[in-house]
């Protein structure tokens, strides 16, 4: 019998999702979750599908662990909470071509794609999504680079799966300054929205009520008249 289940790496915990598979079966939990962790934890961090091939009569079971999504597995290598909720305009991360092919290594097993270079480009296309660039460039650049490219060509000929400390910070660097513009473009147009919704608030308070009947002028002042003196006839 195939159990499916998704589990944190590393932190799997007893409930009653699992407690209702299992406990029918007469299979000892905590032992699931035991060696569930241990297969997992390499994966710590992150969602792990997982499926369990539970033997009823003799009750024992095998752990396989599924590699988890592309999406999971770019957050983790760069240590992303969440990607860009809007990934055209605002970006979060500025990874080396080479923390991406790790990815690719990674997933490369549970993919369609035979040849690695597709599976790289998979992984590039989940990190357009993402709201990620490579090497100071958006991923769509990066695709088309990995022939043209020395540098590209040789990381992934290679198969080089880690940047050095140097090469990451100068992304981190221009990584500021991106972040520094989008910053700073949120800021504006925050503002133009706070100003706009400023003047239709006002033009609304200032708008006569519907069906309401015109103010009367208030009448000017009459200056009063001097009172004539009357001629008195001799």
């Amino acid at each position: 019998m195939l159990i499916k289940l998704l589990v944190d790496a590393g932190d799997m915990k007893p409930g009653p999702a699992i407690a209702q598979k299992l406990g029918p079966l007469g299979i000892n939990i905590g032992k699931v979750i035991e060696e569930t962790n241990k297969s997992t934890s390499s994966f710590r961090g992150i969602k792990v599908p997982v499926t369990l091939d539970v033997n009823a009569k003799t009750k024992t079971f095998t752990v396989e662990v599924l590699t988890p999504p592309v999406a999971e597995l770019i957050k983790k290598e760069l240590s992303l909470d969440k990607g860009s909720g809007t990934p055209n305009k605002i970006k979060i991360a500025n990874a080396a071509l080479e923390q991406i092919v790790n990815v690719a290594k990674i997933k490369q097993k549970g993919m369609l794609a035979k040849d690695f270079k597709k599976a790289l480009k998979s992984v590039l296309g989940s990190c357009i999504s993402l709201g990620i660039l490579i090497e100071n460039k958006d991923p769509k650049e990066v695709t088309k680079e990995l022939d043209k490219n020395k540098e590209f060509r040789e990381i992934v000929e290679k198969q080089k799966d880690k940047a050095s400390e140097e090469k990451k910070q100068q992304l981190a660097s221009y990584f500021t300054k991106i972040k520094a513009k989008q910053d700073e473009q949120l800021k504006r147009e925050q503002e133009e929205a706070a100003a706009k919704e400023a003047a239709k608030t006002a033009t609304t308070a200032t708008a006569p009520v519907a069906g309401a009947a015109p103010a009367t002028p208030t009448p000017a002042a009459v200056p009063a008249k001097k009172e004539e003196k009357k001629e008195i006839k001799k």
